[in-house]
């Protein structure tokens, strides 16, 4: 019995496009084929997304080459992007900024040691910032200290005020994780009080850490600290307002691991920041 659709036969059907039955169950099965492909790919998507909420398109694209040749999936950067964004699963990105540095004071402004310096190594350059998380009753806020060569966190605490503890707390985890403490390191960052501060120079200099600021004021000559604020931010959520400051604490310690050991990232080679610093640092 003939296929019917409409009262038209199926043959009639494939003459008027050009094609003979086997083909057009070719184009059929493809389709299909596709279909699989694609919600495959979405799946894996979604997947690494729960880890990293907000990492962009190609960051997830290198993420899932090496499945899509497992798979034998040919599909192309482009073809990639449109995926997501057929499947509204672009991320577009947010720019906030609240000011967490206070410059006018009486402690000492040290010159900006980095204008023709470039790390070759990690533990070569720290750079640290102070950013703003929100909470239902406040402000609270994070202490960063970043490897400047492998973008790894390598301390960090989270504040209820903006004292120098809290930078000297962050300092001082980054300090006892140091791999490699005879290598000539240079501290990096704005010129705010907490880090001018007395007890915050001393422990540099107790470490034969050299002190570099930025010399204009401005948050974004810091830039590689304000990458990593942005990106603990939009990417990992932490620009929500938390319940409380203990509600904030974990999440933070989530973001910072999931950065450091998941994320890939272009500096990198799209490797992780911890791939980069620690391999490098290995001892033969």
């Amino acid at each position: 019995m003939k296929n019917q659709l409409s009262g038209v036969s199926f043959n009639a059907i494939c003459r008027l496009f050009g094609k003979s039955r086997q083909a057009w169950y070719k184009i059929h099965q493809l389709g299909n084929k596709n279909l699989l492909q694609e919600d495959l790919v979405l799946q894996w998507v979604v997947e690494i997304r729960e880890t990293l909420p907000r990492v962009g398109g190609l960051k997830l694209y290198s993420m899932i080459k090496v499945r899509l040749a497992e798979h034998n999936i040919k599909m192309g950067r482009d073809s990639f992007y449109q995926l997501l964004r057929d499947n509204e699963l672009l991320v577009i990105p947010r720019r906030k900024y609240v000011r967490t540095t206070q410059s006018w004071h009486r402690y000492k402004k040290w010159p900006d040691l980095l204008q023709d310096y470039h790390p070759c190594g990690p533990d070569q350059v720290w750079v640290s910032d102070i950013t703003y998380l929100r909470t239902e009753t406040g402000f609270i806020y994070l202490s960063l200290i970043t490897d400047a060569y492998s973008r790894v966190i390598v301390g960090y605490h989270v504040s209820q005020h903006l004292k120098a503890s809290g930078c000297i707390a962050a300092l001082n985890k980054a300090l006892n994780g140091r791999l490699n403490p005879l290598t000539q390191l240079i501290h990096h960052s704005d010129r705010g009080i907490q880090y001018c501060c007395d007890d915050y120079v001393q422990i540099l200099q107790s470490n034969d850490i050299q002190i570099s600021m930025t010399q204009t004021g401005s948050p974004y000559d810091n830039a590689i600290a304000e990458r990593v604020n942005g990106i603990l931010k939009q990417e990992f959520g932490l620009d929500r307002t938390f319940k409380t400051y203990n509600d904030a604490v974990d999440p933070v310690a989530k973001a910072v691991y999931s950065y450091n050991h998941i994320r890939p990232h272009f500096s990198c080679d799209l490797n992780t920041p911890a791939q980069k610093h620690y391999l490098e640092l290995k001892p033969d």
